[in-house]
């Protein structure tokens, strides 16, 4: 269809019956219907030719022609979407903004800025501020961007996308609320209806500055609250009743309120992965996915839990969804890059890096490349990369891996500057307080600091299981064999998890416990057999058991000494 429009389009501006002198403004339209159609076949450097073609020809337009066309510049509320075509008369500010969107597409900000600079300020529409603020936002120009997105709210309250980068740029929800018009619409509806009808949008802008600030549990909170925001009905209410947990609520009333598409759910989806509500988090996305199949959305986000649990048949079928819905979004190439990690590390590099590129500003891309990175052995590398993406979201996963970073090319002081950053800007967080905790283990000084840390960790959250193996692995290290074996079978008791069996096996084959250490193994693969760690324990517990000294090398390896670079390389390791 598209390749039709494209065909039919060059014969308009080739047809001689339409002279660019005797006939400028119909030739221009055919240009523009031209651009328009190589616009949607992706072909943008085409369309922007195109598109200047035919603004050059409008130069030429006599002057009283041009005094009508003006007149038409100055509407504002018809369509400004690059496949816009069915216009009568041509709006020059409109083929600037397709020429702009062009230059988007192919991440030239730069020159997008400047085509859309060269639109007065009095009438651009909503559509024109919100890729201006998102131009801006790119190149970094914080308070134009912010003062692009208010220019949408006060066009139209309604923009979801404005709020959420007018709350990660810093602005409180009082600011963003006082840029929502005050007067009620023309359907006659009185001022106390209208400030009724928008009260659940002012609890989102609330929900919103929580999550930018870190406040997850507050935004939760407020996202259940919004459940109440909305008229009773007793049939749905009923309905609603026979679900357990406000999330499947959320389910039910977005599709009867049809608010964006699922977005709501997945916001809340996108902070459970974020605190670690992981098996929450994955029966969310899975309804998220059931209620809209094409979601490309946080499906990255998706994707790295299912390659934690290990679930690689889920995660292979996501990935292949993906490819078939859109494959030039970055989410897919994230999603890629998670699903390479186990059979290739540097292709999962690649495809992390060309996530990158297609949108430099998707955290997720950088926080993959820089787990990738450390697991290549590359730290330095790897910080880089989660200083950007701290630099556009600063969330608990980048302050994580810049403490793991610092620590692997042992900038001790620099780690524990980080934990400590992470731990005021994440207040009452118990993964904040063990990453600090994480630091001071690396010190035999520092052992009874982190000792603390962690227990306040689990004070805060008792089912963190991350504290409580990090415990555990402290008691091993200073001897206390037992406090490590009754904390964890503590845990076991409440979680049935693979991480906490391999933590037991371990303890047991450290004190020759071997038969308790293989019960343990075979429960983690029970659970898990995916478990990279319960595999490679069992199997040098096998050794162990047959007698085999476990740390000898095979006979088929080369038994050299390791040369002078290897001894360099294994220090950086260490």
């Amino acid at each position: 269809m598209i390749y039709e429009e494209k065909k039919e389009g060059h014969f308009l501006v080739s047809s001689q019956s339409v002279n660019a002198e005797t006939n400028p403004n119909v030739k221009a339209e055919n240009m523009v219907l031209l651009g328009d159609a190589l616009f949607r076949e992706r072909e943008y450097r085409r369309a922007i030719s195109t598109y200047k073609q035919a603004l050059q020809l409008l130069k030429i337009i006599p002057k009283q022609s041009t005094s009508i066309l003006r007149s038409s510049l100055s509407s504002v509320n018809r369509s400004s979407s690059p496949s816009s075509v069915n216009i009568s008369t041509i709006n020059e500010n409109e083929v600037k903004f397709k020429i702009a969107s062009c230059h988007a597409a192919l991440n030239e900000n730069k020159a997008a800025i400047s085509e859309m600079e060269g639109i007065p300020s009095k009438v651009r529409n909503f559509p024109m501020h919100l890729m201006m603020g998102k131009l801006y936002r790119n190149t970094r120009h914080t308070r134009a961007a912010a003062a692009c997105y208010k220019e949408c709210l006060r066009h139209c309250p309604y923009i979801l996308e404005a709020i959420t980068a007018l709350a990660e740029l810093g602005a409180s929800p009082k600011e963003i609320i006082s840029l929502f018009p005050q007067t009620p619409s023309r359907s006659g509806r009185t001022l106390s209806d209208h400030a009724e009808s928008t009260r659940w949008l002012q609890r989102y802008v609330e929900a919103q500055c929580c999550v930018a600030a870190n406040d997850y549990k507050g935004g939760l909170e407020i996202f259940a609250d919004l459940l109440q925001r909305f008229p009773n009905n007793v049939h749905l209410l009923l309905e609603i009743a026979k679900f357990g947990s406000h999330l499947e609520v959320l389910v039910s009333l977005l599709s009867f309120w049809r608010i964006g598409i699922n977005m709501l759910l997945l916001l809340l989806v996108k902070v459970e992965a974020i605190i670690g509500k992981n098996d929450e988090a994955i029966m969310n996305f899975e309804k998220a996915r059931s209620l809209d199949p094409y979601m490309v959305t946080y499906m990255d986000e998706y994707a790295i839990l299912l390659k934690n649990k290990s679930d690689y048949a889920k995660l292979n079928k996501l990935v292949h969804d993906l490819l078939n819905v859109d494959s030039t979004r970055p989410e897919v190439f994230v999603a890629l890059s998670v699903l390479w990690q186990r059979k290739d590390e540097r292709g999962a590099l690649t495809y992390a890096e060309k996530s990158i590129q297609i949108d430099e500003r998707h955290v997720a891309g950088y926080i993959v490349k820089g787990n990738l990175l450390l697991s290549l052995n590359r730290p330095d590398a790897a910080a880089a990369a989660f200083r950007s993406a701290q630099e556009l979201k600063p969330d608990l996963r980048s302050y994580q891996g810049l403490v793991h970073s610092y620590l692997a090319i042992s900038k001790v002081k620099e780690a524990l500057y980080i934990a400590r950053e992470a731990m005021k800007a994440i207040p009452q967080s118990a993964k904040a307080l063990k990453l600090v905790g994480d630091v001071h283990a690396k010190s035999s000084s520092g052992r009874e600091k982190a000792k603390k840390f962690y227990e306040s960790a689990l004070r805060l959250e008792p089912g963190y299981l991350g504290a409580a193996l990090a415990l555990a692995e402290l008691h091993v290290v200073e001897g206390r064999n037992g406090d490590a074996v009754s904390l964890l079978e503590r845990y076991l008791k409440d979680w049935a998890d693979d991480s906490l069996h391999v933590k037991l096996a371990q303890v047991f084959a450290a004190t020759n416990m071997l038969q308790e250490a293989l019960s343990h193994y075979q429960a983690a693969l029970r659970i898990n057999p995916q478990n990279e760690a319960a595999k490679k324990g069992l199997e040098r517990l096998e050794k162990q058991m047959k007698g085999v000294d476990p740390d000898a090398p095979d006979e088929d390896e080369d038994n050299e000494v390791d040369d002078g670079e290897g001894d360099q390389e294994e220090t950086e390791l260490l």
